[in-house]
């Protein structure tokens, strides 16, 4: 008895599913695309006013009709908000809202000068390890795997405890704990653009290496590299602080947000805004970076619509 073989049913195609951009999407720049969405989220908008007005204000603070930072005063010590001292003074007499202001300054200084050398170098090594292969390219990968395997804040630490307190050796051993972070970022890129079409044509018209890494694949791949540099610095602000709280970091008479929660925390109870106004501030700024972050990073995808 011979039977009829029925045909396998057929398997539909899978379907991608992934959000592609639209063509008014793709056809209007990320940057055009931030500032159309900025006042449809009032919070990012905010944030960003924010980061404008604690630049401002560091920027300015020599010209500010303020008390100095150093300025101490037995007849002032520990007095609450008055209308005379707005955020009160601390152990020494001092103004907080003056110490406040000018370890802005500070803050914003570590924060900028932390991310331009950690993402210069770090870019440098991600391009590097992503476009060349060999030998060099695979110690490159290992060395960044090696500083990955210590925690920024316990290398920042060992680095400060060696070359000792101050301004410039906490910049730099910061610095070296975020590199490997960059170095990741900038090797990703690297690889995902290193084959496509355009790069090829560029080696294939006999463009130099130097021209091809900056003016083709540096330039396409620098997107998560930007939203990087704006997630770092407020890292870099509280890994500043932290230092400076423990005592390793910047010293008085210098005035960080660090150092004035520590010395805020000897007299917690009698006198909370000494430890609390230069908290409120390190929160504020972490939060407004983070929120801008976020809203540069969805600008840069093209898959989000604004």
């Amino acid at each position: 008895m011979s039977t009829v073989s029925t045909p396998a049913a057929a398997v539909p195609p899978r379907l991608d599913t992934r959000p592609r951009p639209s063509r008014a999407a793709a056809s209007v720049g990320p940057w055009a695309r931030l500032a159309r969405a900025l006042p449809r989220r009032p919070p990012v908008l905010a944030s960003g006013l924010f980061i404008l007005l604690v630049v401002a204000t560091a920027l300015a603070a020599p010209a500010l009709p303020l008390r100095s930072p150093s300025e101490q005063s037995v007849v002032r010590r520990l007095r609450p908000p008055t209308a005379e001292n707005v955020l009160g003074t601390d152990r020494l007499g001092r103004d907080i809202l003056s110490r406040v202001v000018w370890g802005a300054q500070v803050s914003m200084a570590v924060g900028v000068a932390v991310v331009a050398i950690s993402g210069l170098t770090g870019t440098l090594v991600g391009l590097a390890s992503g476009y060349f292969r060999g030998a060099a390219s695979d110690l490159l990968v290992r060395g960044v795997d090696v500083l990955q395997a210590f925690p920024a804040l316990i290398l920042a630490m060992a680095i400060v405890t060696a070359l000792g307190p101050g301004l410039a050796n906490v910049v730099w051993g910061i610095s070296l704990g975020f590199v490997p972070q960059f170095a990741r970022v900038a090797r990703a890129a690297t690889l995902a653009v290193r084959e496509r079409d355009y790069v090829e044509a560029a080696r294939a018209a006999g463009a130099s290496t130097r021209r091809v890494l900056l003016r083709h694949v540096l330039v396409n791949g620098i997107d998560p590299v930007i939203v990087l540099c704006t997630l770092l610095i407020p890292s870099a602000i509280l890994t500043e602080a932290m230092l400076s709280f423990l005592g390793l970091g910047i010293t008085e008479p210098t005035p960080t947000w660090g150092n004035m929660i520590d010395n805020g925390r000897l007299v917690l109870r009698e006198a909370p805004w000494l430890a609390g106004f230069p908290s409120a501030a390190i929160v504020l700024t972490v939060i407004a970076f983070n929120l801008v972050g976020d809203a540069i990073r969805d600008a840069l995808d093209p898959h989000i619509t604004a």
